[in-house]
């Protein structure tokens, strides 16, 4: 179908080329095909190369993974170069290739970006967090998931200059510690969804700060904390009416005592009452559901 619209030529009415570029090609046809697509039509013929460097500078989204993760180097360079209008952009699992040489100048030119995705990105260093903090001052959600680069130094610089975050994914960010947390909270005060899973140097401390500092959170992720316990679920249930879920689950310290009223509230828990947890695992044993009359 696509070949047919691109090579559609009859004496009439002219071809694809002849629609007005900027008005009607870009913004109301081209940005419906996928990227991988668009990549293939350059080699069609000068003009679609032009066009389609024409759209690459005015694209607002770009997603690696309408490519794959194993982008070229330079052909991810050649596809951001003049481009200064980007909002979202998705770099998740190209660690094979990503490095700072190639992110910065992206991050550099484009300043209205407000997503960012860098999930599993490992050769990154902290200079690309500090140049996020630096460029992006209207970022509202950033995931830096298994980037065991980031630090607390470059946290805390995120944090002074992106403080309209509300969506932050720092799951298995180990070098973080509850101070580096702390700084990030008391600064982003419209947090609405974080994520601190599978840091074992995440406690308490971090979790009661982030109770007191984000009225608006909604989400968050405490998965494999080791250090939470009793007590700053307690809190978290004070000072966040707003909570609509919260995993805990391998958090061994967090209790139903703590979690029975946020579970009474309608809060999302990964982890199920005691009553069904041992009906779950009595089921796993003895291979049935027992019939228990509830009715006291």
């Amino acid at each position: 179908a696509l070949w047919c619209l691109m090579m559609s030529v009859t004496p009439t009415r002219g071809c694809l080329l002849d629609l007005p570029w900027e008005d009607i090609l870009v913004p109301h046809i081209l940005c419906h095909l996928p990227l991988q697509q668009l990549l293939s039509l350059q080699r069609v013929s000068k003009s679609f190369q032009s066009l389609i460097q024409l759209y690459l500078a005015n694209m607002r989204c770009f997603d690696s993974s309408q490519i794959g993760p194993a982008i070229p180097r330079a052909a991810f360079v050649n596809l951001l170069k003049d481009n200064e209008v980007l909002q979202q952009l998705a770099l998740q699992n190209c660690s094979d290739w990503l490095t700072d040489r190639e992110l910065l100048p992206v991050i550099g030119q484009n300043h209205h970006l407000h997503q960012i995705q860098l999930k599993g990105c490992a050769q990154l260093s902290r200079h690309a967090l500090v140049a996020i903090s630096l460029s992006c001052p209207n970022l509202r959600q950033l995931s830096l998931a298994h980037c065991e680069w980031v630090d607390s130094l470059s946290l805390r610089s995120l944090a002074d200059h992106c403080k309209a975050l509300e969506v932050v994914d720092l799951t298995a960010c180990r070098q973080l510690k509850d101070e580096a947390i702390c700084y990030l909270v008391q600064k982003c005060g419209r947090l609405k969804s974080l994520s601190l899973a599978v840091n074992a140097n995440v406690g308490d401390v971090a979790v009661e700060e982030t109770a007191k500092c984000c009225p608006e959170l909604e989400h968050l992720d405490l998965t494999g904390c080791l250090r939470v316990k009793n007590d700053s679920i307690r809190v978290l249930a004070e000072y966040c009416p707003k909570l609509r879920s919260l995993k805990v689950k391998h958090c061994h310290n967090v209790a139903e005592s703590s979690l029975s009223v946020l579970r009474s509230r309608g809060v999302e828990l990964d982890v199920e009452p005691p009553l069904q947890r041992a009906l779950v695992l009595l089921q796993d044993v003895v291979g049935f559901a027992p019939f228990i009359n509830l009715q006291i």
